[in-house]
Formats: C-alpha cells, structure tokens, sequence
C-alpha cells in the first residue's frame, strides 16, 4: 500500500504554521514577511521559495541557510498521531508492505517521516523532488513501488487526501483508492474505491482486507 505524507500521516498545516513563526521570530522578520511565507509555502516548500524571498525582501541572510532552517523548524514541529503509528505497525504484522509516496522535497519530506517517528516502519519513500515531476504523475508511484521491492502491476492500494493527486494518481497507477476526506472532489473524477475521516479510518479497512 502507499499512502500520501502531508495531511494523510501527519498535519503539514499545523507544522508548518509553527514553523514559519519560529523561523520569523528567530531572525526578527516582520509582518510582511511572515504573511509572504505563509502565504508562498501554504501548500509546499523548496529552496526556490526561500531565493524568491531574499530577493523581494532583499535579505542578506542566504537562502539555503533559510532553507535548511526551515526543513529543521517543520520537522521539529510535525507528529504522527499514536494512532496511526499502531496502525502502521498492525499492517507490518499483518505482513502489508508500505511505501509513502509525496509531492515535495526529498530532503523535507525524509525529515518529516524521521521527526515522525516513521522510517522503521515504512518499506519504502518516493519524493516529486525525486525525479522532478509531481503526483498524479505514474511515474512517481512507480518509483515507490519499486522503492518498496514491488511493481504496480503486483496492485494494491493508495491512501490520500487530494482527490486529483492521490486518488486519481492512484487509478492511473492501477491501484485502489481510499479518500482522506475534506478537499472539495472535482467534478469528472471517478470516485474512490472507499471514502474515509481519517487514515485510521483507511488503515482498518487495508487491515480487514488482510483477515479475509
């Protein structure tokens, strides 16, 4: 099975508020330009958004230290719930092979699933930073299957919150879908094979699969 990272295993959104004010507290920055990095990195962060930054507020500070400041400061600030570390851990017992698949940095991404308290408990992680190209993009799916020891024409599952990336990536890829829930769905994509609140929500369903 693959599941997203942000917002499917963990909360980005709180993560990433606390970053940002502690990155803006740290170097004295003002109003304008914490309201900027909130508003430039809401969905995703790479080191361009911090070389953007430098320039439009003609900062002396350089942008990989800000980069490299701000992968510490969300990492530090993202949880994996309890919960779901069990479930993940209920689906290894039940002999499940589980990949991440995420659009993002590789960097920040493996920072979060470390933080997380994840990497022991993950087969495999496939990052759009990567190879450059983002979900639903099949090849980024391949890459985690084959990162896991697997190929997608063995099948199995994608876990996700976006409709667009995870879910329809997901059919593209040849896999089943469980929808996380609470964007809007677009009109026209098909819909997913299940529909959940929570990734505890989908991980009892993956571990009742294993029991039948």
């Amino acid at each position: 099975m693959l599941f997203d990272l942000d917002g499917t295993l963990i909360d980005r959104q709180a993560a990433f508020s606390d970053a940002v004010t502690a990155m803006c507290r740290a170097h004295a920055f003002d109003a304008p330009i914490e309201q900027w990095l909130l508003a430039a990195l809401v969905d995703r962060a790479n080191l361009s958004d911090f070389a953007r930054l430098r320039i439009d507020f003609e900062l002396t500070v350089p942008a990989e230290q800000l980069w490299q400041e701000y992968v510490h400061l969300i990492a530090e600030a993202v949880t994996c719930r309890p919960e779901v570390l069990e479930g993940l851990r209920q689906l290894r017992a039940a002999e499940w092979t589980i990949g991440v698949v995420t659009n993002g940095g590789g960097d920040i991404q493996r920072a979060k699933l470390v933080a997380a308290g994840m990497t022991d408990l993950v087969d495999g992680v496939a990052a759009s930073g990567d190879l450059e190209i983002r979900k639903p993009a099949r090849e980024l799916f391949e890459l985690a299957a084959s990162r896991c020891g697997r190929r997608l024409t063995d099948g199995g599952w994608m876990i996700g919150d976006n409709p667009t990336g995870d879910i329809g990536g997901g059919h593209h890829a040849g896999l089943c879908t469980i929808w996380i829930r609470g964007r809007p769905w677009p009109d026209g994509l098909p819909p997913a094979d299940h529909t959940v609140d929570d990734a505890t929500d989908a991980i009892a369903i993956l571990l009742n699969e294993s029991s039948e």
